[in-house]
């Protein structure tokens, strides 16, 4: 007798969680009521290890939708780093996508290196993990005679990011009149 209760329970519920409240039943392919977009900016602080030490600073800002599932975040940024021992001057502007909530980081950065006599420029692929505050990347830097100063071209970086301004803006969903 428990058993069926349960399972009449169980069914019930699944039912009633299947109309929205005017008894129709919902449609999965609609779009949400609501749409939440969250704009996030602020400074970053970090290190770069390749062959050489490397600190770095930048700003960076984040554009996210937020979803159930697939939530989705874009990213720019722009800093400089500064290798002290070699005198190399490093900037560098770059884009990031984290596709799932959960998961790698996938981008690229345009960089200019100078050692205020020649400089540098070129592109680096980078893939990478980011949870929480940490942003931890890994990455090639592909330029023209890489030999001719002192710089990293294999490299990993960790980086924090300290968020200083956040927009959250909520999108309600217009509905249709009926025709009829």
């Amino acid at each position: 007798m428990s058993r069926i209760l349960i399972v009449l329970f169980v069914c019930s519920t699944s039912f009633g969680f299947s109309q929205d409240l005017q008894g129709n039943f919902i449609n999965r392919g609609r779009k949400p009521l609501f749409k939440v977009n969250v704009k996030k900016t602020g400074p970053y602080f970090g290190l770069q290890q390749g062959k050489y030490l490397v600190p770095e600073i930048g700003i960076e800002r984040q554009w996210k939708k937020i979803k159930l599932s697939n939530s989705v975040t874009h990213a720019a940024h722009m800093g400089f780093n500064y290798n002290f021992k070699y005198k190399v001057l490093g900037y560098d502007a770059g884009y990031w996508v984290k596709p799932h909530r959960i998961g790698l980081t996938y981008g690229a950065n345009l960089f200019f290196r100078t050692d205020f006599d020649k400089g540098k420029i070129g592109i680096a692929p980078v893939i990478g993990f980011k949870l929480w505050l940490l942003h931890f990347q890994t990455g090639y830097h592909f330029m023209v005679r890489p030999k001719d100063f002192e710089t990293n071209t294999f490299f990993v970086s960790l980086r924090v990011g300290i968020i200083n301004d956040r927009d959250i803006e909520f999108k309600r969903k217009k509905k249709r009149k009926k025709k009829g």
